[in-house]
């Protein structure tokens, strides 16, 4: 396993993220996963008050393994669809939805939280007063933005250092080898060529979700088939299908799989970068490893996004 530090987090922090998506119950596949995980090396878990259960789920397997401090809990709040109706970004909202995910996850505070969507419309003074008070009571470490704008973010941190607060120290947004079409999921944000490059001058963490574009280089999709609804309309596109043909290519030579490629492109970017993952058995975990371990060179990233023709200088 290979690790970085978010500024405010004193714990190295797994560069591969274990997604909590799959935590229905905990039950012994469940547990199998979270403990192959750890013996991995893995530290770090995604999780947010609006996914349905998850938080209960991942608090009730800590307890049991007494390791909370051993690991690293990134969670989410302010979702616009999550409790109350309308709008969610604002002070109250935070507060309420904090409170409930440190008590449903049995710890007194939280490594990493971000906000889960943004609402444009809302100043940044006030979101960032509210999450700085949190700051200070020590019930999280560090802040952070999922689904924000860089613009968003820039201008966060802008108005925490004229302020003399603490700024986000990283974002979650999409990071993936294959470019959405569309936002997977409403108010979704997902990293385009000037996001990473506000990431590569500012040198921000970004913990990518859908890191693996949901397995569209598993080899389980080709452009005829069309029967998954949502992958057709999130990725399927001819620059798509040709990130795939590039990335089997690369594969063969290099002798591991396509989604090893995709998942080693994200982790290889120029700046720092952890993939959220979402592993079924082991083996899939192993694979997700290995392609942490497999390096790529700034020339085989830009082939690979088509932004070269050629691999070599």
């Amino acid at each position: 396993m290979r690790y970085m530090y978010i500024k405010g987090v004193d714990k190295p922090i797994s560069r591969l993220f274990m997604g909590t998506g799959d935590l229905r119950k905990l039950e012994e596949p469940e547990r199998m996963m979270l403990d192959a995980y750890i013996r991995a090396g893995g530290n770090a878990f995604d999780t947010a008050h609006q996914y349905r259960g998850k938080e209960l789920v991942l608090g009730q397997w800590l307890a049991e393994q007494k390791n909370r401090e051993n690991v690293v809990i990134l969670t989410k709040g302010a979702h616009h669809d999550d409790g109350s109706p309308g709008p969610r970004v604002n002070p109250e909202a935070i507060r309420k939805d904090l409170t409930e995910s440190l008590e449903r996850l049995g710890t007194e505070y939280v490594d990493l939280y971000a906000l889960h969507r943004d609402d444009p419309d809302v100043a940044v003074g006030p979101i960032i007063e509210e999450l700085n008070a949190h700051l200070e009571a020590k019930r999280i470490r560090a802040i952070g933005a999922s689904n924000w704008s860089h613009k968003r973010i820039q201008e966060a941190n802008e108005y925490a250092a004229a302020h003399k607060l603490t700024g986000f120290s990283f974002s979650s947004p999409n990071l993936s080898l294959a470019k959405p079409n569309v936002p997977r999921w409403e108010g979704c944000v997902s990293a385009d060529e000037e996001t990473c490059g506000w990431h590569s001058v500012n040198q921000l963490p970004l913990l990518a979700w859908s890191a693996q574009a949901g397995g569209f280089f598993s080899g389980n999709f080709t452009p005829d088939n069309r029967a998954d609804e949502e992958m057709v309309r999130v990725y399927y596109s001819e620059n798509n299908w040709e990130r795939y043909r590039r990335a089997a290519k690369l594969a063969e030579e290099k002798q591991v799989t396509p989604i090893q490629i995709a998942l080693s492109y994200v982790l290889n970017q120029s700046f720092p970068t952890c993939a959220i993952i979402g592993p079924r058995n082991p083996e899939e975990l192993d694979s997700s490893i290995q392609a942490m371990n497999l390096p790529l060179t700034e020339q085989e990233v830009e082939w690979l996004d088509l932004k070269r023709e050629e691999m070599a200088e």
